[in-house]
């Protein structure tokens, strides 16, 4: 019998999850069965049951997803020529967006789920904290390192200010329910028009 590789593997479960996704942005999770998920996915129940037991294993793979995205992306900003806060956040949103658009689905409708059920179920809970401990040392390194390059005052405090970046994201995504022309660089712009009315408020202080 044929070995089956590890790239087979992925492909296998990243198609499993794909049909979830699609199932939950159509139909919502408790709505979604994994007779849905097998009817989605083309693939047999014996090959979908192979990667995943049951719904909850899918739910969890697919709040790693969400709660991932975009992570590589404030990573990569703060090792290379750092830009102002509103670029990288701009970034990020498009970033969740083309995934999105990969896999066929509006992420923002399977992550507004996923966030509900993580206040119902530990184990999604625990995984976004994870996840989320995560993102808030990246951010936390990148406004370091923002602060450094002058896109922040000197006497910022990184952590702070990461939790309120990483807010501004399901801030985004909340509001794309209800306005589907909102754009991430409309969105970031609006944060780039916050800093700089503060940065002016304190060149006016510095002058008084």
């Amino acid at each position: 019998m044929p070995k089956v590789s590890e790239e087979h593997r992925a492909a296998r479960r990243e198609q499993i999850i794909d049909a979830m996704l699609r199932c939950v942005a159509r139909d919502g999770f408790h709505k979604t069965t994994m007779a849905a998920v097998v009817g989605e996915s083309g693939l047999s129940a014996g090959a979908v049951y192979l990667y995943f037991k049951g719904k909850d294993d899918l739910i969890r793979a697919i709040a790693e997803l969400v709660a991932g995205e975009g992570l590589s992306v404030v990573l990569d900003r703060a090792v290379a020529d750092v830009p102002p806060p509103h670029r990288v956040l701009e970034a990020v949103l498009e970033r969740v967006i083309a995934i999105g658009e990969e896999r066929g689905i509006e992420l923002h409708r399977v992550a507004l789920q996923t966030w509900a059920e993580a206040a119902r179920d530990p184990e999604i809970k625990a995984i976004y904290r994870r996840e989320g401990s995560r993102g808030r040392a990246a951010w936390a390194t990148y406004v370091e390192r923002a602060i450094a390059a002058g896109h922040l005052q000197h006497d910022a405090d990184p952590a702070r200010i990461a939790h309120t970046l990483i807010g501004l994201i399901p801030g985004y995504m909340v509001q794309r329910l209800f306005f589907e022309d909102l754009t991430p660089a409309s969105y970031a712009a609006g944060l780039a028009d916050l800093t700089g009315c503060a940065a002016m408020r304190r060149a006016n202080e510095d002058n008084t």
